[in-house]
Formats: structure tokens, sequence, C-alpha cells
């Protein structure tokens, strides 16, 4: 599992409120987090320091442009879906810390997603002629542990199924099949348009819910076998606290499952990276973890990138994230 880090710039907000930066990338590696609120007279605490620093694969701080974390974090797996193997990318982090920016980006910053398709359907065009490929993909959103079809909401609720592979669907869910990244494009952008969004006090467009591309490449080779290569893009929902958000009522019944299934994602983290003590991991503790089960317990090259503000104020939160991104750090899967 690689896990990245990407600090934001901060926000005219934060500015506003007289935050000050408190995290910061020192090398390719090193994030240092300064606790704004220790005292540096404090006398019980001399010769502690007030900095923690963390270490990542790889550190982007807000001057990283779109180009920089894809070549650092994506591109490597593109090759690995046409072979037939999986691979996952998730971008995990409080709201407001710019995960739907880095997966999806804008119309002159395209994130994550535009840029893998893009050289996914470029190398099946470069691929020799012996093969033959067909890409399909669903996109989904899990909101309150149910699963909604983005590109055909009607459908209602859906269900996840496990096949007699150990591989787990979700019945019934709309594969479109694409000819072009721009195709695709179209597609998600449509499926965001259907996405639950809801404003919060730390973010005005915060996503509500956990949106899931699948892209499916299937290969065939004249006189072989039939291989087949999953790419997951996953753009989590926020993961603050309700202080933070300011969240009641219908709000904070939904943060509560959001926090629910980010804390199955992350005990399924802490028992994958501490493999040797636990036999059993719980991946059936939500629908996340059900869908990511091969993602995170094995056939699959994963990719978590964890985002953070920079500012004072949100020490708690991004604190938080960098431990658990730390964590993560540990999982060994094998492809």
């Amino acid at each position: 599992l690689q896990v990245a880090l990407r600090i934001r710039p901060m926000s005219t907000a934060e500015l506003a409120q007289g935050a000050k930066p408190i995290a910061h990338r020192m090398d390719e590696q090193v994030v240092v987090l300064r606790d704004p609120m220790e005292d540096p007279d404090d006398i019980l605490r001399t010769g502690r320091s007030r900095e923690k620093s963390y270490i990542f694969d790889v550190a982007f701080d807000s001057t990283a442009t779109q180009e920089t974390v894809y070549h650092a974090t994506t591109r490597g797996l593109v090759a690995g879906v046409i072979s037939g193997y999986n691979a996952t990318v998730f971008a995990y982090g409080p709201t407001g810390c710019g995960k739907t920016y880095t997966m999806l980006g804008t119309d002159g910053e395209p994130g994550i997603c535009a840029r893998t398709l893009g050289e996914l359907f470029q190398a099946i065009e470069h691929a020799s002629g012996d093969t033959e490929y067909e890409v399909s993909m669903s996109y989904l959103e899990i909101y309150n542990e149910m699963i909604r079809d983005l590109l055909n909401p009607s459908l209602g609720c859906l269900q996840l199924r496990e096949d007699a592979g150990g591989t787990v669907q979700v019945a019934g869910i709309t594969e479109v099949s694409a000819i072009s990244a721009e195709e695709v494009m179209q597609l998600l952008a449509q499926g965001n348009r259907q996405r639950t969004q809801e404003p919060t006090a730390a973010n005005r467009t915060s996503s509500r819910s956990h949106a899931v591309l699948q892209v499916t490449v299937r290969q065939r080779h004249w006189g072989g076998g039939l291989r087949r290569g999953r790419l997951f893009m996953i753009d989590l929902a926020g993961s603050e606290r309700a202080a933070q958000t300011q969240n009641r009522g219908q709000r904070m019944k939904e943060g509560a499952h959001i926090n629910r299934s980010l804390l199955a994602l992350g005990n399924c983290i802490k028992a994958l990276s501490h493999q040797e003590s636990t036999k059993y991991i719980n991946y059936r503790d939500s629908k996340l973890t059900r869908l990511l089960k091969d993602s995170l317990g094995g056939n699959s090259h994963t990719v978590m990138i964890a985002h953070i503000s920079p500012a004072s104020t949100a020490f708690e939160e991004s604190r938080s994230t960098l431990a658990y991104a730390h964590r993560a750090k540990s999982i060994r899967t094998t492809v």
C-alpha cells in the first residue's frame, strides 16, 4: 500500500480567522505538524518537542500540481490494470481538504480520474494488434450505508453480493462500455450531479457520500484466455468531528454513518497492519470495507492519498488524519 499526503493551501476563510500554518512538508517524505496550543514557556514540557513528524511514501505541499500528484501516485498503476491486475486509489481526509479536487479536479486542472483514464485508453490504443480490449465502468455512491447507482439513480438501493471466486460485486449496477476518456469523464460529470452534497460549516459543497468509480478492463488474446483488471477510484466522504461541521439533525445522522464506515475502514487498516496478531479482518462492518476487501486485503496495488489543511484551526483533524494515514503505511498487499 502506497500512502501519499497532500497539504492544501490556506483558504481565505482560515486566513480571515487569523489561522497560522502549522503543517509543513520538510522533504519528499516527511511532514511536520506543530501543536498550536502548547505554551513554549510551560516548565513541565521543557525538553519535549511541540512538533511531531510523520513519514510517508511521498508528501506534497500546496505548490504541488495535479500533474505532479498524478505522476507520483497513480501513473504506475495503469500498466498493471491493462495486464489484468487490480488497482485502487482512494482520497482520505477531513471535509474541505481537497479530496474531490485531487480525484476529479476542475476543467482547467483535471484530477487523477481524468488523467488515469486518458493514459489507460492511450495505452490500449498502442497495444499490440493480437489483443482485444473492452473497457466498462460503473459509478456508485455509498450514502447512509446504502448503495446508489450514480449513472442510473432510479434503480434505488442496491445490494452487495459475493461471487464464487470471492469477488464482491454490486448486484444490478449499470455497467457502461466506454471507448474514450472523454466519454467516461462525461459519464462521471453526469454521475456527480446526482451525488449527495450538503453545505456544512466546514465546506460549502461537502460530499456527504463515498463515491466509487470502477473501471474494468477485459482483454482477450487471439487463441489465449481472458484477463480482467479492475481499477477503483474512490473519493471518500469527509472524516471530521461533528463540532467542526456544526451538524445537527439529518446532517448529524449522516455524519455518524460516514464516521462509522471510516471507522470500519480504520479498523480494517489497523488489523491488516498488525496481521500477525489478528487472524480475522472485519470487512463486513460496512458496505465500504466489503467493497474494498480486495483493495485492502490482497490482490491489488493500492494508493491512499491523505489530505490535510495546514491551518492551526484544523490541528485536531490534521493530527488524526496523519496518524490514520501513517498507520496505513504498514499494510502489505500481495498482488
